[in-house]
């Protein structure tokens, strides 16, 4: 059985988590990602 610590502690990184997740959006960041995606594919293909 899991201690009360135990429980909170998994809580508080899952909540952590999302803040981060939460922060990269308001960034921009998944438009980042794809672009650096699609040039990586296209040097791949040999087109970029």
């Amino acid at each position: 059985m899991k201690t009360l610590w135990q429980k909170w502690a998994g809580w508080a990184l899952l909540a952590l988590g999302l803040v981060f997740v939460f922060v990269g959006i308001l960034r921009g960041e998944p438009g980042m990602i794809l672009q650096k995606a699609i040039r990586i594919c296209l040097e791949c293909i040999g087109i970029g």
